[in-house]
């Protein structure tokens, strides 16, 4: 598999239990002491645990098969073996687990809380030691259990980022240029496609209230098929609240980069067609996009879209849009909580790629 820092497939097994001893008596003056075989120990699980700290899954690129400790063998003198140590996995906070070996990935857990534990291959039990086969028939049992060995399992790490906004759009429509022009974050930033291989976080302030705000890397036709960077850009567009959907007012047709972004966002899954979305046509300081301000407006409103003009070179009409952004993240909150619909009209594109107000 390609190297990727969103997703990773590893093979996990948990520690096998320890035997059980097959041991007797051995004191003086007692010449038939009878069985005193310890149990082995249980093996350790594979613990998956979320942690902030860690921000990519690039690590398990370089290892795929993790292993827990072993359980200890009994020994004699009923002295039971030690029980095996569990394996930490440390995942960023936002990784789905999924079960590898069936061809659907059947969903195994979603590691959205830092420090959730999720156990995910078990240890095997320990093995009986001989003490637990004595009968009054069989006083002098040579038999003991071997331990059971530890659960194995392919698995499927992806990571999904947990974010407020997303900033969507086609390369080089100035994603990385108005988050670092709104927050601290400072990504990667030049003017051919794709300069931003990985998303970027930020947070953002607005009066008293703050919010995380994602650059999520660029797509283009074909992404829902996992084109150029499509499934990178589409998975972590999936846990956000809302999008910011950042168009170059300098193309050629924005109306249709607008489309053709939605259509993609549809296609992945109908639920991201869904989500609020703030449009927003970006790189009005250049002359060529001040010269056609008239007509973009009027091919928006046509479409009873509404639309924000900034430049996120120059500051112009980010504070606007970031005070925009903060509204409806409120109002978006409050629908969620009691089942409301936002009475603001908000842009919420359809499947097959046309926006309608609501």
């Amino acid at each position: 598999m390609p190297a990727s820092f969103d997703r990773a497939e590893i093979i996990v097994r948990g520690g096998d239990g320890g035997n059980g001893a097959v041991s007797f008596r051995r004191e003086k003056f007692v010449p038939f002491g009878g069985p005193d075989g310890g149990d082995g120990g249980d093996g350790g699980n594979v613990v998956i645990v979320a942690d902030p700290s860690v921000e990519s899954l690039r690590m398990f690129q370089r290892k795929r098969v993790y292993r827990a400790g072993k359980g200890g063998d009994g020994k004699g003198k009923k002295r039971h073996g030690k029980r095996g140590k569990d394996l930490v996995l440390k995942v960023p906070v936002g990784t789905i687990v999924w079960d590898g070996r069936r061809d659907n990935g059947a969903f195994i857990a979603d590691c959205e809380q830092p420090g959730q534990p999720v156990v995910v291959a078990r240890g095997g039990r320990g093995g009986l030691g001989n003490t637990h086969f004595a009968s009054s028939t069989n006083q002098a049992p040579r038999v003991a259990q071997k331990g059971e060995a530890g659960e194995e399992l392919s698995l499927i790490l992806e990571m999904r980022l947990i974010a407020d906004v997303g900033i969507i759009g086609f390369p080089n429509v100035g994603k990385s240029t108005l988050l670092a022009a709104v927050s601290a974050a400072r990504p990667k930033i030049a003017s051919y496609p794709f300069t931003t291989l990985e998303p970027v976080l930020g947070m953002v302030q607005v009066g008293g209230k703050s919010f995380v705000i994602a650059e999520i890397p660029g797509l283009i036709d074909g992404a829902h098929l996992g084109r150029g960077l499509g499934h990178d850009f589409l998975r972590h567009a999936m846990r956000t609240k809302m999008l910011i959907h950042l168009i170059d007012g300098a193309s050629a047709s924005p109306v249709e980069d607008m489309r053709r972004v939605n259509a993609e966002l549809g296609l992945f899954d109908p639920s991201l067609a869904q989500k609020p979305q703030l449009v927003a046509v970006n790189k009005i300081d250049l002359p060529q996009v001040q010269a056609r301000l008239a007509e973009l407006k009027a091919a928006f409103s046509g479409l009873g879209i509404p639309v924000l003009f900034l430049s996120a070179v120059s500051g112009e009409g980010v504070s606007q849009l970031m005070a925009e952004t903060a509204e409806l993240l409120s109002k978006v909150g409050t629908e969620a909580q009691v089942g409301k619909k936002v009475q603001k009209a908000v842009f919420r594109p359809q499947p097959g790629g046309r926006g309608v107000r609501r």
